[in-house]
């Protein structure tokens, strides 16, 4: 992510003569630090279940809730964005005029929305858990995490495409938000993806090894 900021800024300010080192402030930005440390925490937590995984471990639920929670988290991010940047793509910047709780602050519709949509996903990808065992649950979270995110970078980068050249005040901001968006949740998912592939891997190929050791060891004797 750290590579990727430069450059996708540099793709996404098209039209302007905007120079790396303008660009290069951004590592100046308290909030971009943030997104950072989040993104960081929640790497850590989806790779708790690949982890007991491949040590052989029972998974129990409250560790099995995190990457619930964490992935809900994530999807209703994806889902909010990807809303709104079809709405400044049809609206433009008088698709952001809605007012649910505040007039004065919109954070405080965006923080809402985005609360009940975690709270509709968290359900539904605890339904995984209620259906599947520990390893196939976790496996359709992950593959949610990766579908959504292409989804949306399908819908942003379009989007983004459309509000610049139609030279929007506050749109290409939301439309950049959904790209950054978009790939963060990707690169998020694409760890714990091959790591489970690894675990999973090593999980058929230890009883066969465990198996010709002891086959061995009864011809030695």
């Amino acid at each position: 992510m750290l590579l990727l900021t430069l450059p996708v800024i540099k793709a996404s300010v098209f039209g302007y003569d905007v120079g790396l080192l303008e660009i290069y402030e951004i590592y100046h930005e308290w909030w971009y630090w943030v997104w950072m440390g989040i993104m960081v925490l929640a790497q850590v937590l989806l790779l708790i279940v690949p982890v007991d995984l491949s040590q052989r471990k029972q998974v129990s639920r409250r560790k099995l809730l995190v990457p619930v929670i964490t992935s809900a988290f994530f999807m209703a991010l994806i889902l909010l964005t990807g809303i709104l940047n079809v709405c400044v793509a049809i609206g433009g910047d008088d698709a952001l005029e809605f007012h649910l709780l505040s007039q004065e602050y919109p954070i405080i519709d965006i923080v809402f929305i985005t609360l009940i949509l975690w709270s509709v996903w968290s359900v539904v990808f605890w339904r995984f858990r209620r259906e599947d065992d520990d390893g196939n649950s976790f496996d359709r979270l992950i593959k949610w995490l990766l579908r959504g995110s292409i989804l949306e970078l399908l819908v942003a980068v379009p989007s983004h495409v459309i509000v610049r050249h139609r030279d929007d005040c506050c749109a290409p901001i939301v439309t950049f938000w959904g790209i950054t968006t978009g790939l963060s949740v990707m690169l998020l998912a694409f760890g714990p993806a091959v790591f489970f592939l690894f675990a999973k891997r090593f999980g058929h190929l230890k009883p066969k090894e465990e198996s010709e050791s002891t086959v061995i060891e009864n011809e030695s004797d």
